[in-house]
């Protein structure tokens, strides 16, 4: 295993070529409160905590952005489909999402109603692991980062639930996808969450 614990976080996830260009190209992206977020920047930590190459076992890159003046699923569709012209070359999927309308499909998805979100932060607030719920975008020559409840789980490898929002299902389901491609994560059960 190696550590990141001297690595910068923003340095470490920019390893990853798919988010490298991304990243590269932000101000092309021209979203309202947008960041990158979740799955792809613990994954390439994981992966270079564990020694994997950067985008091992990454299925998307996770975009979002909250655009409360516009809620319709087909705006939501052309700017994922704008997104993914910008990076043709990227063998990823780019998964663009406007955190303002998550409310409208969620209960259909997961069978419960959720209160709309007011921006990006409030929907990664949320996110259903303490490792995933983080977002970064660039702000000038820095990195802002928002990670509500720390990078520490992050960086140690260690998947704990968020309970503010998901059920035990959704959790295990999460755990159990993320284990076969990283069994060395430390998973805190549940119901000692």
């Amino acid at each position: 295993m190696h550590t990141i614990d001297t690595i910068r976080f923003d340095a470490c996830v920019l390893t990853n070529p798919a988010i490298h260009a991304v990243w590269n190209e932000w101000e092309r992206l021209d979203l309202p409160d947008c960041w990158l977020a979740a799955g792809c920047l613990a994954q390439t930590v994981w992966n270079t905590r564990f020694g994997f190459i950067a985008e091992y076992g990454i299925s998307d890159i996770d975009l979002i952005y909250c655009d409360p003046n516009d809620l319709t699923q087909q705006s939501e569709e052309e700017q994922a489909k704008r997104i993914r012209e910008l990076f043709p070359q990227l063998p990823i999927l780019i998964d663009v999402k406007n955190e303002a309308r998550v409310h409208l499909w969620y209960e259909t998805r997961f069978g419960y109603s959720i209160a709309p979100y007011r921006s990006a932060t409030d929907a990664i607030d949320t996110f259903p692991t303490t490792a995933t719920a983080v977002g970064m975008r660039p702000a000038g020559r820095e990195t802002e980062i928002y990670a509500p409840f720390g990078l520490g789980d992050l960086v140690a490898g260690i998947v704990r639930a968020n309970k503010t929002q998901i059920t035990r299902e959704i959790y295990e389901a999460k755990v159990s996808k993320w284990l076969a491609r990283w069994p060395d994560l430390a998973v805190v059960a549940w119901d000692q969450s």
